[in-house]
């Protein structure tokens, strides 16, 4: 931690404890982002829920060339330190890649899929016309022969049944075309105990609604920010952190900070060595994963923060993954960035599992982070001679 930084709990620039009223207001926002549709490439109904959440917290709110939201906190004065935090609205999903002649959907995935995640699975395919439900079908164990039942279907075998007559019926009846995105018929749901949450798409509404309390804990802190925030719901990055990419150029920070679903491996079935995160421990520091390697500076930074909030912490060193903080890490010149996450059970499926207090520590731990990054703090971690 630098000399300069003040104290966050001498400050008090967020709560030590979590209120039973921020725990309801975070979880319907968490409901209503988990429930909403929003393939990658298809971020519309999300970034509706974005900009009227934003819009009363922050300076201005814009939308990008690729549909990105970018909302600015403070003024774009010169010498003031630019600080963009990332959380991306686009979930995985599916698109029609055509309708055969009995009426059946063929598939192109968009983001990572496992096959076997995919079978049997409900779908909202959205047409002009409206949301239109499907399954993608599987043949019936009893009429395969003993050796198949055991192999893995693969997804260029799959296709999605919307109960259409035919190729006509689904065109002109259900209004389905090659293009229409479609993305999984999960509804959000408390777990037995109100600790943690069962929805879709936490990757990465987590980090989505993430933004949208930081905003509001800014808003009404009584504490000025030392530097300019821009909070920016990026969109298509499960196909290649595509709006990171155009957002950080338009932002061009000094400091990036993403807010992202982590990797938990605390179920049976992953091992320490794959992933190290476990719900209700904290916020996650990301040390390595297949896009960036953070600036430590700015970790021990974040650290620091956690330290004074007395919040626990955890790190997780990741083979693969990528994240928007890679694009932020690399635009104009470079900025000293860090994936922050929440951590979650079963990602890029139907279904994952978030646990509220991570969340809730992550909004606590960023929105401190904000107030401690001054300009003599941005230099010192921006200066590497």
């Amino acid at each position: 931690m630098t000399n300069d930084a003040p104290s966050v709990k001498e400050a008090k620039q967020v709560p030590d404890t979590i209120s039973p009223e921020t725990h309801a207001r975070q979880r319907q926002l968490l409901e209503e982002l988990s429930n909403a549709f929003g393939p990658t490439g298809h971020e519309g109904p999300v970034r509706a829920i974005v900009r009227r959440e934003l819009t009363p917290l922050v300076d201005d709110v814009e939308t990008d060339g690729i549909g990105s939201v970018i909302a600015r906190i403070g003024d774009e004065t010169e010498g003031v330190p630019r600080i963009m935090i990332a959380g991306h609205m686009d979930e995985v999903g599916l698109m029609v890649r055509q309708i055969t002649a009995e009426g059946y959907l063929t598939i192109q995935t968009l983001g990572g899929w496992l096959d076997q995640s995919l079978i049997n699975q409900r779908w909202v395919v959205m047409t002009r016309n409206g949301p239109i439900p499907g399954l993608t079908g599987i043949k019936t164990v009893h009429v395969m022969q003993p050796d198949a039942r055991t192999q893995v279907f693969k997804k260029e075998n799959m296709f999605i049944d919307v109960g259409a007559k035919n190729k006509e019926d689904a065109e002109q009846r259900l209004g389905i075309r090659p293009g229409d995105p479609v993305a999984p018929d999960s509804r959000f749901q408390e777990m037995a105990g109100g600790e943690l949450y069962l929805g879709k798409a936490w990757d990465d509404r987590a980090g989505v609604a993430g933004l949208i309390e930081i905003a509001r804990a800014i808003r009404e802190s009584a504490d000025p920010l030392p530097a300019t925030v821009y909070l920016v719901a990026t969109v298509q990055e499960e196909v290649g952190l595509r709006g990171a990419h155009t957002s950080s150029f338009h932002v061009m920070p000094d400091i990036g900070l993403n807010l992202e679903s982590g990797v938990a491996g605390d179920y049976p079935g992953i091992t320490k060595d794959e992933a190290q995160e476990e719900l209700g421990k904290g916020p996650t520091v990301f040390l390595h994963d297949s896009s960036m390697i953070p600036n430590l500076r700015l970790r021990d930074f974040i650290v620091d923060t956690a330290a004074d909030l007395e919040m626990p912490l955890q790190f997780n060193v990741l083979s693969g993954y990528g994240e928007d903080g890679a694009e932020m890490q690399k635009a104009g010149s470079g900025a000293p960035s860090i994936n922050i996450a929440i951590p979650t059970r079963y990602l890029h499926s139907h279904n994952g599992i978030i646990h509220r207090d991570d969340f809730a520590n992550a909004v606590r731990l960023v929105t401190a982070v904000l107030h401690r990054l001054t300009p003599d703090a941005v230099t010192n971690l921006t200066t590497f001679d």
